[in-house]
């Protein structure tokens, strides 16, 4: 009989247990945002670009199951902030579970709440999701609040006497990436820093030797649940090699993944934060 209890009491408080770590997952794990700031060597970088603040989020998200009192958190803390660019990696709403006809109307609901951002500079890429919903609404939806997407494409961006490129790839898997016509007018400016969005981090492999200096992505939520020693439990297709964080590629690319806003399959984030990272520029010696 003791045992009997000993065991019922082992199995009550393991359910107890898990519980509890699902209700931790799901309502303060997930909504515990960590801006994680670095601060990057850019050869060739202008001189008056040195300490510019470039700001990036990710994967938001939106409703599924990201909540909008949540988003309106992160947008106060990204003005209070006060970065010099914001950049948006892609996956703005959810393909699933809900239909996509509700993900298109979080698109321009999403838009609207990041019209808030105070910063003038805000660029977007389109992540996968976004391009299951639907990429055109999605994207009219940011164009007509303000936000720049950039679709195989680069922008100059002066400051002093002093220039930089912001370039966009097309969404991996579902659209045409066109390398070529992103850097066709960097590469006519000569040795000018490109910095280049692209949704999937494990794209980056395909980048090298290309005239790239720093490439911003999302897509794989850092893993969004993480367990010691064995790390993330699922990882998505193009982004299973370059997870979460900073990493050097050879021909000097540098590459920044961040883990994102929100989650997909379950509202649920362990040892995995969001992120709202901050990137200062600084100049340094091209690599030998």
């Amino acid at each position: 009989m003791p045992e009997l209890f000993d065991r019922r009491r082992f199995l009550g408080l393991s359910a107890f247990a898990a519980a509890g770590l699902a209700f931790y997952s799901c309502e303060i794990a997930r909504h515990e945002i960590q801006v994680v700031e670095r601060t990057i060597g850019i050869a060739g970088l202008p001189p008056s670009f040195a300490g510019f603040r470039l700001l990036q989020i990710s994967d938001i998200h939106l409703a599924e199951y990201t909540e909008g009192y949540f988003l309106e958190r992160v947008i106060r803390r990204i003005n209070e902030l006060r970065p010099d660019l914001v950049a948006i990696t892609g996956d703005f709403v959810s393909n699933e579970p809900l239909p996509r006809s509700f993900g298109t109307k979080m698109g321009y609901v999403c838009a609207e709440m990041l019209s808030r951002i105070a910063c003038p500079l805000r660029y977007a890429v389109l992540g996968n999701h976004d391009m299951l919903v639907n990429s055109s609404a999605v994207t009219d939806a940011l164009h007509t609040h303000g936000i720049s997407v950039l679709r195989n494409r680069a922008v100059p961006l002066e400051k002093d006497g002093g220039r930089i490129w912001l370039a966009g790839l097309a969404e991996v898997e579902f659209q045409h990436p066109d390398i070529d016509a992103t850097l066709a007018a960097p590469s006519r400016a000569g040795r000018e820093p490109v910095i280049l969005m692209v949704h999937e981090p494990d794209y980056a492999d395909s980048l090298v030797g290309r005239k790239v200096s720093l490439i911003l992505s999302g897509h794989s939520h850092g893993g969004q649940v993480r367990l010691p020693v064995l790390g993330p439990i699922v990882l998505p297709y193009l982004g299973r090699k370059y997870v979460e964080g900073h990493f050097s590629l050879p021909g000097d690319i540098q590459l920044y993944v961040n883990r994102g806003i929100g989650t997909i399959g379950l509202p649920l984030r362990l040892f995995c934060p969001p992120e709202i990272t901050v990137l200062t520029l600084q100049p340094r010696p091209s690599a030998l």
